[in-house]
């Protein structure tokens, strides 16, 4: 079962990733596939609950990846963390199958809460860069969450979320192209683009006032 997991997982580091070029490089240059491997290792230890050796693995493997994830995190198969320097995931998380994150991903708490205080993430979720994912708060499936954002409140389904705070920008949409996380609408353009419209309608509609009147 171990053996076949390991090979799901750099099977998947080479769908998800084209700069994957061979077995022998992904086996030794990608820290996603190392964290994750020292993790379950980790995890198991601590649903077992051994003291002490799981934290250590866990802290072992951010020295050598720059990948913290806590031992009493769940993850799913499929799961490929892409470059993963800075990538936190706390302790009472849970990440369902083929779900892709990018390097500085924070999926924490908010520091208020005691017990489940992280996100649950749902199946066919990609987090891009820098998003912070924060709270007890759950993320469907098939959601993308673009670069930067922070997203404090639960997502449904099918939805793109961008921004500060996070915003559903897109609901019940198509699935989406998980290499895509940096192709997301932009709703600050759209809405000056939209008030750029009405001002040179005004200016048109003014000037032709002035004509009439003169």
């Amino acid at each position: 079962m171990f053996l076949n997991r390991i090979k799901e997982d750099i099977t998947t580091i080479f769908e998800k990733d084209p700069a994957a070029k061979s077995l022998v490089e992904v086996i030794f240059c990608y820290p996603g596939l190392h964290a994750l491997l020292l993790h379950r290792v980790a995890h198991k230890l601590y649903k077992w609950e051994v003291p002490l050796i799981p934290r250590f693995i866990s802290a072992f493997t951010r020295m050598i990846t720059g990948i913290e994830i806590h031992p009493g995190a769940t993850i799913g198969r499929k799961f490929f963390i892409d470059h993963g320097m800075g990538v936190v995931i706390g302790e009472t998380t849970i990440i369902g199958d083929d779900v892709l994150i990018y390097q500085g991903v924070t999926l924490g708490g908010t520091g208020k809460e005691t017990g489940k205080r992280h996100p649950t993430i749902g199946n066919d979720v990609v987090i891009g860069a820098g998003a912070k994912v924060l709270g007890n708060i759950t993320i469907g499936n098939n959601v993308r969450i673009g670069a930067s954002s922070v997203v404090v409140s639960d997502v449904p389904d099918d939805s793109t979320v961008v921004g500060i705070p996070g915003r559903i920008v897109m609901h019940k949409g198509q699935k989406m192209n998980q290499l895509q996380h940096n192709v997301i609408p932009d709703p600050v353009r759209d809405a000056l683009a939209e008030l750029t419209q009405e001002i040179n309608e005004l200016r048109k509609l003014v000037d032709e006032r002035i004509s009439r009147i003169s």
